[in-house]
């Protein structure tokens, strides 16, 4: 009896595992319906600035400086640049002279386009040390070349947010007067709604001027697609003369064309010492227009000074340019 009733018990087992099995085996191929897609990258809050400014803004803004030659082009491109200028200053200011600058920066095909060969004239008096020497729209009669140089740079940048240089190089006065230099500069733009803010920081160091160093502020916005709106503020402090050179900008970009483009600018000029002063006001246009082909232009400057050793009278100027500009994304 007890062995009849343990066979039919076993007998139970093995049925039942022959309908278990297959069943099994059956849910291993059966893998059920596809699971849903994830949802969609949704902007938020954050993207839609960035977006803006990375897509939209900033070619803009690129697009401006590359036709005004502007020197935040030549510090911050990639790509191969080459500047010749002719300018000649009438009125307050000028004289009976053309003057002639250069500056290339060359990108080396070597160190995954990071390294840099660069020639310059009179390095240290341009705009990085002289405020009034912006390369947009010179505010004074430009010197002639006292000086020139060639430096080696190493730069690091990541899209459009920050940008780093180091220049070692070497500066020629002569046959028998050469002497070496260094510069490092570091730039951060950060997006504010509708505005892109930027600081740059140079400093630097001359065997003429000493030890110095720059911070340039910017304040951009887009007006419209051909109206750019820019506040520049800029202080150069020497060490020799432990005195703040000080500038405030405020401009307007009206790229009327592929060919023309307007600037309007008003400027503070102020020093530090031997006490904090406003030493000039100016009020200055801009046209420029490309003569021949992408890389020949011309400018016009009619300007309106009021200095203060001058007791802020009135005194025109006339700046007249011509310039030649290449660079690889032309």
């Amino acid at each position: 009896m007890q062995f009849a009733l343990t066979s039919r018990m076993v007998a139970r087992l093995i049925s039942g595992a022959a309908l278990i099995f297959p069943l099994i085996a059956l849910g291993e191929e059966f893998v059920g319906p596809p699971a849903p897609p994830p949802p969609p990258d949704v902007p938020n809050v954050l993207d839609t600035p960035r977006d803006y400014v990375s897509r939209k803004f900033v070619s803009f803004v690129g697009s401006v400086d590359r036709f005004f030659g502007d020197d935040r082009n030549y510090q911050e491109a990639n790509d191969s640049v080459l500047q010749m200028d002719i300018t000649r200053v009438i009125g307050y200011g000028g004289g009976r002279r053309f003057v002639t600058s250069i500056k290339a920066n060359v990108r080396l095909p070597t160190a995954e386009q990071k390294l840099h060969l660069l020639f310059e004239t009179d390095p240290d008096k341009n705009s990085t040390v002289d405020p009034k020497q912006t390369q947009a729209a010179p505010i004074s009669q430009p010197s002639t070349p006292q000086s020139y140089a060639a430096a080696l740079r190493i730069e690091n940048a990541k899209a459009e947010r920050w940008h780093f240089s180091a220049d070692g190089g070497i500066k020629f006065a002569g046959l028998k007067n050469s002497t070496p230099f260094v510069r490092a500069r570091a730039s951060l733009a950060v997006p504010v709604e509708q505005w892109r803010v930027k600081v740059a920081e140079t400093l630097f160091w001359f065997n003429t001027i000493g030890a110095g160093e720059s911070t340039q502020l910017d304040f951009e916005r887009s007006i419209s697609e051909p109206l750019l709106f820019r506040a520049t503020s800029t202080a150069v402090w020497l060490n020799n003369t432990q005195n703040f050179d000080l500038r405030q900008d405020l401009t307007l970009f009206d790229r009327r064309s592929e060919r023309t483009a307007v600037l309007y600018q008003a400027s503070v000029i102020g020093m530090s010492q031997p006490k904090t002063q406003v030493t000039e006001y100016v009020l200055l246009a801009l046209y420029r227009y490309r003569l021949h082909r992408e890389w020949m232009f011309l400018e016009v400057s009619p300007q309106l000074h009021f200095p203060r050793a001058l007791n802020f009278h009135t005194n025109s100027m006339l700046s007249v340019r011509l310039e030649m500009l290449f660079d690889e994304s032309k």
